[in-house]
């Protein structure tokens, strides 16, 4: 679905059943819900052939913009499909609009643009040059080659994109600090070594 803003409301995260995000995405289009569902293509294999399909980045999530009250929320969870927000304690937890700006950003690129466990270590950088300049995420590395991990810590989902470490710098440069080389070896989140 393509992303269209409304000027007003905030981008929550829904929960939905097991493989029907497409489904839950085009009832919410039905019923005038503005719905963000970042997709991918992948290369499906059977016994006897394979294909190119379209799947969820983030299986078991899509992303509604809304003004939360309590008849738009129960309009949303009455969506056949959807079966409840991200929330806490107090009710649905709105989720950064620099978050799914940067997921669309990354969508839009397209290549090198993979699904990625969600990380919490690492080095923030933002992409200085280039199609996803002004985006920002975790920096990691997979041999030579260099990555931004985008996430959307509301539901703890991460999209990793293929980037060249010559075109990112260290959030903290932007903000007026000393600039540190991104050729020098940077820390690898657990579990990436």
């Amino acid at each position: 679905m393509e992303m269209v803003a409304p000027l007003e409301g905030a981008w929550y995260a829904v929960l939905t059943r097991s493989r029907q995000e497409k489904i839950a995405a085009s009832m919410l289009e039905y019923v005038a819900v503005t719905n963000f569902l970042p997709l991918i293509t992948q290369e499906r294999r059977w016994s006897d052939r394979k294909q190119m399909v379209s799947a969820p980045l983030f299986p078991g999530y899509l992303f509604v913009r809304i003004v939360r009250s309590s008849d738009v929320l129960l309009r949303v969870l009455k969506v056949p499909g959807v079966v409840d927000f991200v929330r806490n304690r107090n009710g649905p937890m709105a989720i950064p609009e620099k978050e799914i700006e940067d997921v669309h950003a990354a969508l839009a690129h397209g290549a090198g643009c993979s699904a990625h466990p969600f990380l919490k270590a690492g080095d923030r950088v933002r992409v200085v040059r280039g199609a996803l300049a002004g985006v920002e995420g975790t920096l990691i590395r997979s041999g030579a080659q260099s990555k931004v991990v985008i996430s959307v810590e509301m539901i703890q989902r991460s999209v990793a994109v293929n980037v060249d470490s010559s075109d990112v710098e260290h959030v903290s440069c932007a903000l007026g600090r000393e600039p540190q080389s991104i050729a020098a070896p940077l820390p690898v989140a657990e579990g990436q070594a």
